[in-house]
């Protein structure tokens, strides 16, 4: 077997493809193959797949996976078959994708690479410009979401997280059951869970199948579902109630700071739960609270409130409400008109124990992936790449 069929071979290009000619630059450390097909061959018309003869050639490169350390190129002169159908139409090669400049297998590595490192990185170790990389990402990334059926979803869990630095936001949306990122837009008003129901009606779904919507207690947020799933309950996330009293021992706090009270330290003392503090932390939060009884109270209020929603007692809840509004602290009393506005998503999360938990840990994933690439160009490569970690794709990972 000679060089040329050994490539031919090696490449698994089948019938009707062979390698004609070959060269390797030691120095530059290249390899280029050339293709070519049979005289009189015919060809499949890539709109009904009737086999037609050749018009016309032109000659095209691709990227090819290296060979040992040599990058390889493969070139070969790509015909134009005449259909009595459609005219002279450019056929499609077994090898690549069409309007590709990377073969199946150099996508496939790209993909690969991409999913365990920022882009860039990979476009560096491979010795391309990552624009070329994305660009091969986003084709199979928005191609396997476009082909997502929703048919099943119903409850969805809605997230907001920050895109770059500044006040740039995306909402996320992911399948309570799945666990499957569905959908991410830009901004986070009312107008994203809009966005949201529109993009339902592309996935075999609608808007009238979702049932429950777990979700912070943004504004924005409650006035997009009441207008764009009217149908669907709303949940509030019990983490974002635990946000709210959190700061409102925090505001006591900074409050009697400003008066003249000796805290030193006692931020990170006094926030979260007492288990989770160090034992000087403890010993400094159990100090604090005997010299400041209003600090005391701010805390026994937080820990009260975690206990109830713990518990599922939503009687409790109401007695709470009525504590916090008799307190005499400002930040409660606000929290307690709160829960107030917002008793019924309160109540369904006591009912359902639905949370954004999951959704809280993509967000750090694509934070993570956001520091390592040291921020996106623009939203778009957000979006692919939290399509990529998240989206539980099927991307057809291309091979020949």
């Amino acid at each position: 077997m000679d060089t040329n069929s050994l490539f031919g071979k090696a490449l698994g290009l089948g019938d009707g493809w062979k390698v004609v000619k070959s060269e390797m630059d030691i120095e530059a450390r290249q390899l280029r193959l050339w293709l070519d097909f049979e005289v009189g061959s015919y060809f499949a018309c890539p709109q009904c797949g009737e086999f037609c003869p050749v018009h016309d050639t032109s000659e095209k490169t691709w990227r090819h996976l290296d060979f040992w350390q040599h990058g390889t190129e493969l070139v070969a002169r790509v015909p134009r078959v005449v259909c009595q159908e459609h005219g002279v139409l450019q056929t499609e090669v077994p090898w690549a994708r069409s309007g590709s400049g990377f073969t199946l297998m150099m996508e496939a590595m790209v993909l690969l690479l991409c999913q365990q490192m920022p882009v860039k990185a990979a476009a560096s170790h491979l010795g391309e410009t990552d624009q070329r990389l994305w660009r091969v990402v986003e084709h199979y990334v928005m191609k396997a979401h476009a082909a997502e059926d929703w048919s099943a979803v119903r409850r969805v869990m809605i997230d907001e997280t920050s895109t770059k630095k500044g006040h740039h936001y995306a909402t996320n949306f992911m399948d309570a059951d799945t666990r499957k990122l569905l959908f991410t837009v830009q901004g986070k008003d009312q107008e994203t869970i809009g966005a949201f129901a529109d993009e339902m009606t592309r996935h075999n779904a609608h808007a009238g199948q979702v049932t429950e919507l777990i979700m912070d207690m943004s504004t924005s947020f409650i006035a997009g579902a009441r207008r764009f799933f009217s149908g669907a309950r709303v949940i509030f996330d019990h983490f974002h109630i635990m946000q709210l009293v959190g700061k409102a021992v925090d505001a006591v706090r900074k409050s009697l700071v400003a008066n003249g009270a000796d805290l030193t330290g006692g931020m990170w003392a006094i926030r979260g739960n007492e288990w989770t503090r160090s034992e000087k932390q403890q010993d400094d939060r159990r100090r604090f609270i005997k010299d400041y009884p209003i600090l005391g109270r701010a805390i026994g209020l937080r820990e009260s409130l975690q206990d109830i929603l713990a518990d599922n007692e939503p009687g409790m809840l109401k007695w709470w409400c009525g504590w916090a509004s008799r307190s005499r602290l400002k930040p409660f009393r606000q929290v307690a008109k709160s829960i107030k506005n917002h008793w019924d998503g309160i109540l369904a999360f006591m009912e359902t124990r639905l949370t954004n938990a999951a959704m809280e840990a993509v967000n750090g994933v694509l934070q993570l992936a956001k520091r390592m690439a040291r921020g996106f160009r623009n939203f778009n490569y957000f979006r692919i790449m939290a399509y990529l970690k998240a989206g539980r794709l099927q991307l057809n990972v291309p091979h020949f």
